[in-house]
């Protein structure tokens, strides 16, 4: 997993990524983008450009830097997460089977996830520490660049998301779910505002997204580009509040919009996992977290060779005092290491 720094305008945080390109060599499959996804990916860039213009602005900095087409560039940036179905010839479907999950215990808040993708989407995974120009300071984890999967933020408020297959004629323009990320992460520093952002904005596909702050608050919105309905927190038997989220809706109104069997990856079975492991007392917060990611309570990362699908990274976050533990690749072979980065300095 690769780490960077960025900061200052975003234009140059956009300068410093494009550089970063350069000097890797890195090619972008812009020309493999069909007539939807060019169709739906450059409506998207002009909603982006409209209600998160720093990112326009970013997407910019990268594109003056590599010579790419901005607008095709931004179109497929657009797409992903939402009907980049054919990333890779192998594959004709976007792939991506994540858990997420919060929890209080005491005063203190955590979260975990497993994000789970194709092999082939491994190598470019980042830590990005961000410190843009007005606006929060905040870590994202992304297998992508300039939008990503989950985060934290330096107020203590923590945003993932989970993929939903769409119904590729029921995609509209609008914000994909990495880029909803994205923007919690950067503009909001409750859950509360964090939700009010999700009801604003315009959204291009299925999804779920996960927030929760240090004070406890924790929800899920089940979306589309039609309907958002925002899941509560439940309770455990020795009172901790918690809230799950994999690649399903659990809302009967969101069921028709997911194009899966609802199932997904195993999507249901990691759901149950998670969910009965807080019918348990739990003893140590960050020894339960990354239990149940290492899959012992129970499936939810441990793919058969046969699926071609596997954890690319695990992670932990403590929202009450901004601690980030991380474990690259499959957690049930892998250590967590902490990261302090979001710590305040003394």
């Amino acid at each position: 997993m690769y780490h960077l720094r960025l900061k200052g305008s975003h234009y140059e945080m956009g300068q410093k990524l494009g550089r970063i390109f350069l000097k890797a060599g890195i090619k972008f499959p812009l020309e493999k983008l069909d007539g939807l996804q060019r169709k739906i990916g450059t409506a998207s860039g002009l909603v982006l450009k409209e209600f998160f213009p720093e990112a326009a602005e970013e997407i910019r900095g990268i594109t003056d830097t590599v010579h790419a087409d901005n607008q095709l560039f931004t179109a497929w940036l657009m797409c992903m997460g939402c009907c980049l179905y054919n990333l890779d010839e192998s594959w004709t479907a976007e792939a991506r089977g994540c858990t997420a999950f919060a929890f209080s215990y005491g005063t203190e808040v955590y979260y975990g996830r497993n994000n789970d993708l194709a092999p082939f989407l491994h190598k470019g995974s980042k830590r990005i520490l961000y410190a843009p120009e007005n606006g929060n300071r905040f870590l994202l984890n992304t297998s992508s660049f300039v939008n990503g999967e989950e985060g934290m933020n330096e107020h203590g408020l923590i945003a993932a998301m989970t993929f939903v297959l769409p119904h590729l004629e029921q995609i509209r323009p609008g914000f994909n779910a990495l880029f909803l990320i994205r923007f919690i992460l950067e503009k909001c520093k409750t859950a509360e505002a964090a939700v009010t952002a999700i009801k604003m904005l315009p959204v291009s596909s299925p999804a779920n997204i996960l927030v929760c702050d240090k004070n406890a608050n924790m929800t899920v919105a089940e979306l589309s580009p039609d309907t958002r309905e925002i899941r509560k927190c439940e309770t455990s038997p020795y009172g901790s509040k918690f809230i799950v989220a994999a690649n399903h809706f659990t809302d009967e109104r969101m069921l028709r919009r997911d194009n899966s069997d609802g199932n997904i990856f195993r999507s249901q079975e990691r759901y149950k996992t998670v969910f009965d492991t807080f019918q348990n007392k739990i003893e140590n917060p960050m020894e339960f977290a990354t239990d149940v990611l290492r899959g012992r309570y129970g499936f939810i990362c441990q793919y058969g060779k046969e699926e071609n699908f596997k954890t690319a990274w695990s992670s932990v976050f403590n929202a009450s005092d901004l601690s980030v533990y991380c474990a690259a690749g499959s957690p049930d072979k892998t250590k967590f290491r902490e990261d302090s980065c979001l710590k305040p300095r003394s």
